[in-house]
């Protein structure tokens, strides 16, 4: 039983915390989710059928959804491939994977914009030092956590519980030179670090032969791990990708 455990998206986003801060397949030129996400409703789809779930909008009740997907994204790759200024790209940082988001899922597709309540400033001091920056908590709560069915706080605290129930492979920690290494190696390296985490339960995204981040499902209480055949097909299928150094 699990307990307790991106990249930023600088365009989104312009605001700094004072300290720090499914999709199945995407456009070869995104990196966060706003780029390749297509809200889809569930389906009872039989297993044959290959075309994508009808797009949705925020008529999905919030709550309703079968698991969470939690995306973890490799900083470096983020920072060599923005030319914005960021303080999660400063030198002497040290970020490597940071939380991208907390995602309800269905077992085919996904809801997305189910309400329009705002975080308050309360609130927004749950999601300091979760997110690598105030916009990008914002983002994410309007996206995916407005579909959780929880208080913007409540969320804020959830993405937290997840992202520190993961434990970071030794070796992806911070590496302070360039790695090469395939996906399944990737995967190997969190299930080692993680005892309960099992093949078919996560995905490795890569871009341009670069690592981006990796997708973990969660059950709904996040107390464990579980398989999500559709998130495992949108992985990476390089034999081998770059993993920047962190700096």
């Amino acid at each position: 039983m699990i307990r307790a455990g991106l990249l930023t998206l600088a365009a989104i986003a312009g605001l700094s915390f004072g300290a720090q801060a499914q999709t199945p397949s995407r456009p070869d030129n995104c990196i966060l989710d706003r780029c390749g996400d297509r809200e889809t409703k569930p389906t009872a789809a039989p297993a044959q059928q290959t075309s994508p779930a009808r797009p949705v909008g925020p008529s999905i009740a919030p709550g309703r959804f079968d698991f969470y997907v939690l995306a973890l994204s490799w900083s470096p790759s983020f920072c060599l491939s923005t030319d914005r200024r960021t303080p999660q790209c400063d030198r002497g940082v040290n970020n490597g994977f940071v939380l991208h988001g907390l995602w309800p899922q269905f077992e085919r597709g996904f809801p997305a914009d189910c309400d329009s309540r705002q975080p308050s400033a309360v609130a927004m001091q749950a999601a300091r030092g979760v997110w690598p920056d105030e916009g990008l908590a914002r983002y994410e709560w309007r996206k995916h956590g407005t579909c959780s069915g929880k208080a913007p706080q409540d969320y804020f605290l959830d993405a937290k519980f997840a992202r520190d129930s993961v434990k970071i492979p030794e070796e992806l920690k911070a590496p302070k030179t360039q790695l090469s290494m395939s996906p399944n190696e990737i995967q190997r390296a969190f299930m080692d670090a993680n005892a309960r985490l099992r093949p078919g339960m996560m995905a490795v995204q890569c871009q341009r032969g670069v690592l981006q981040e990796v997708r973990i499902c969660m059950t709904k209480d996040l107390r464990d791990f579980r398989t999500c055949p559709e998130v495992v097909r949108s992985g990476c299928r390089t034999q081998n990708m770059s993993v920047p150094p962190v700096r």
